[in-house]
């Protein structure tokens, strides 16, 4: 026991000595490494110190070299600043010495204004006294004149002006009939090659309108369920869709009359959807009618659209679009409208494109210049006014509208566009076949044509030949002139242009004829 106390003493006395031993070997080496850690923090010092001398004295030295820059580039611009001031300077001195100049040439030209002045001054009046004189002498020569010839100075000149008056009326018709007889050579002919050219690029179909439609059917025997038991049909039939329908003897064959072309288009095709089914009564009459009626509003609106693709135009409206479809159920003068307004856009287009115009607005005013005449709303208008109306409404170009409202001359025309409308669809209507007028009218416009002639003094008969394309005028030899009766071509043919709507152009043709007769006996 006591030997383990003493050697637990003896390992205590032992880690003792070692902890002292430890400690001082550790204060020796952590001394020697504060001495080696200043002598490189000394080192380190050095160092900065050295290469912060360096950098200032690079610093310095590029200082003082900018400074010496600046101080040049100050120097050379002072420099050039001078020598500027001391040229404007000479300059200013020049411009002083020139104005000097010009003021001593004004001082001189002003003197020699007054002398003029004075001069003229001076011959003003000697003219002045002069005039005086010369009026006392005329004076005195008009009175003299006045009794030798027993008239008044005012008779006089009457009757100088009236016999000028009339020698200037005759050597103007002279030279109208040459200015016109040379336009007519040089724009004649240029003219007619583009119209030509124009109708024979745009050559169309024309499809005559009438006012009946004829529905075929198989039997007579079908005539009977489609009048029906005491005509209820054929009544409910007529009610519906607004047209006259026609059953009589004529063998297989049912006639819709009417003079809207829709509503005999919607009778027909109803008609045949009803002998198909074979169910024919008042309320599936009622019924077939109004699915015709909507699918001819959407065929409406496929045509039109069909039309402005096939003409290659862009962004018209969905309402007008549809209208341009209602055309295809109208018709003109018998002309089938629609074909009509393309065969006009087409035309239009082309001669747009010989003049060097837009051919785009010129075919897009050709297909809607008559668009007015689809419009249900407000009849008493003019068409062509209501058609701008509804192209301003829908956005068009002021160059469309326009033309659409001056082809008939109710406006003002102010594009070149516009004629161009205008002559387009006087060709379309113009043509052979094209349209058919009622007999009366027709003779009613050939009347009125010959009555206008007969109005100038000096024609003595007068027809209308050709179809009213012509006017044969004869003149009484004794009354007229030649220079008259070219004068009188020219005023009917200005007073027809004024007071009459015809289709295409009117020849006039002045007869002047002198006989002298004598009998041998």
């Amino acid at each position: 026991m006591a030997d383990s106390i003493f050697l637990i003493l003896a390992g205590v006395v032992g880690l003792g000595i070692g902890i002292v031993i430890g400690r001082a070997l550790m204060k020796k080496v952590n001394e020697g490494k504060e001495k080696e850690l200043e002598e490189k923090a000394k080192s380190i010092i050095r160092e900065a110190e050295l290469s912060a001398e360096n950098i200032k004295k690079d610093k310095i030295l590029e200082a003082k070299e900018k400074f010496l820059k600046l101080k040049s580039e100050f120097e050379e611009d002072a420099s050039r600043k001078k020598n500027q001031i001391i040229s404007n300077e000479n300059k200013l001195k020049q411009k002083e010495q020139h104005l000097s100049k010009e003021f001593e040439q004004v001082k001189r030209k002003e003197a020699e204004i007054n002398e003029l002045r004075e001069n003229l001054t001076t011959q003003l009046e000697v003219v002045n006294k002069k005039k005086s004189e010369l009026d006392k002498f005329n004076q005195q020569k008009v009175s003299i004149l006045e009794k030798i010839s027993n008239l008044t100075a005012d008779e006089a000149k009457e009757q100088l002006i009236e016999s000028l008056k009339d020698e200037a009326q005759t050597k103007a018709s002279s030279f109208v009939k040459d200015i016109l007889e040379e336009a007519k050579l040089s724009a004649t002919k240029q003219a007619k090659k583009i119209v030509l050219e124009t109708i024979q690029r745009t050559a169309t179909e024309h499809a005559i309108e009438n006012c009946v439609s004829i529905f075929n059917i198989e039997s007579d025997d079908i005539k009977g369920k489609i009048i029906g038991r005491e005509g209820r049909n054929i009544r409910a039939l007529e009610a519906a869709t607004g047209v006259e329908i026609i059953v009589d003897d004529t063998p297989e064959a049912i006639i819709i009359s009417g003079f809207d072309p829709v509503r005999r288009e919607i009778a027909r095709l109803s008609l045949h959807r009803l002998v198909v089914d074979g169910r024919i009564h008042p309320a599936r009459i009622e019924e077939i009618v109004s699915k015709t009626k909507k699918n001819i509003e959407e065929e409406i609106i496929e045509i039109g659209e069909r039309t402005v693709i096939d003409l290659g135009i862009h962004g018209l409206h969905p309402e007008l679009i549809k209208m341009v479809g209602r055309m295809r159920f109208r018709s003109s003068y018998g002309q089938n409208l629609l074909q009509h307004s393309r065969e006009v856009a087409n035309l239009c287009a082309t001669m747009a494109s010989e003049l060097g115009l837009n051919p785009k607005h010129a075919k897009r005013a050709g297909l809607l210049h008559d668009i007015g005449k689809v419009w249900p709303d407000e009849p008493e208008k003019p068409h062509a006014i209501i058609g701008m109306e509804l192209a301003q409404k829908y956005k068009e170009h002021p160059v469309v509208c326009n033309a659409i409202g001056a082809h008939h001359d109710e406006i003002e025309m102010t594009s070149m566009i516009s004629p161009i409308i205008q002559a387009c669809d006087a060709v379309s209507g113009a043509r052979p076949g094209a349209r058919r007028e009622v007999m009366e009218s027709y003779i009613k416009r050939l009347k009125e044509l010959e009555q206008l002639a007969l109005s100038f003094e000096g024609v003595h008969k007068c027809y209308a030949i050709q179809a009213g394309r012509e006017l044969r005028v004869m003149v009484d030899a004794e009354n007229v002139s030649d220079e008259r009766a070219s004068q009188l071509s020219f005023d009917i043919s200005q007073k027809i242009e004024k007071d009459m709507q015809y289709p295409g152009q009117i020849k006039i043709t002045v007869i002047r004829e002198m006989r002298s007769v004598a009998y041998a006996k």
